[in-house]
């Protein structure tokens, strides 16, 4: 397993693929923003909603003086808006009162936000606070599990685990956005670019597939 990893990360060091976050963003609310308005949509629709929303309501204390409907205007394309609009609503408010307008740097404080499960607070954590996490979207699990780097994983909680007790801390956040750009663009869930893919010599599933 030990080998597998550093084969794995080796590769994708060798490819140069993208350490950075394809959402847009200036700050850690923008971030906690962004990352609440991606569940279940593109970042590329995200980040045509958000210069508008954020120029609107740039901080906390004046995107809770708004009402959902002032935000509804902003994020109306995205997926599940009516939602998400009262979960920015929400959430600037709580960061308001509990936590003096400023975005907390802990796994149990961010979850504490409406919105925010353990992704999107790993991702704050990872990106912003620069601090050993390990997002766990569908990408993700989906590649960790491919790959091998996850031996049938059954939650994203067991696959964040798994993750992290075998990547370097120092790597974390750069394995999260490589494993998230891989499943995005080349292990693609229904029809993978397995003919593209520098990682089939480990791949299970790949194995899998030869074998039908």
């Amino acid at each position: 397993m030990k080998k597998l990893y550093s084969e794995v990360i080796n590769y994708f060091k060798k490819i140069g693929l993208s350490t950075k976050p394809e959402l847009e963003y200036t700050d850690a609310f923008s971030l906690i923003v962004a990352v609440i308005l991606s569940a279940q949509c593109t970042d590329k629709r995200v980040n045509i909603v958000t210069p508008s929303l954020m120029q609107a309501y740039p901080n906390p204390e004046s995107m809770s003086k708004a009402t959902t409907e002032d935000i509804l205007a902003h994020i109306h394309s995205v997926s599940y808006p009516n939602a998400k609009a009262e979960h920015l609503l929400k959430m600037s408010s709580k960061l308001v009162t509990d936590f003096n307008s400023q975005v907390p740097d802990t796994l149990e404080k961010l979850i504490s936000l409406s919105g925010v499960g353990r992704k999107t607070a790993n991702v704050v954590l990872a990106v912003w606070f620069h601090k050993p996490a390990m997002p766990v979207d569908t990408h993700v699990f989906r590649v960790a599990n491919r790959i091998g780097l996850t031996k049938d994983s059954k939650s994203p909680l067991e696959t964040e685990k798994t993750l992290l007790k075998n990547i370097p801390q120092d790597l974390c956040t750069d394995v999260h956005h490589w494993l998230l750009l891989h499943g995005r663009y080349t292990c693609l869930a229904r029809k993978p670019l397995c003919d593209k893919c520098g990682l089939t010599d480990y791949c299970k599933f790949y194995d899998k597939k030869k074998a039908k």
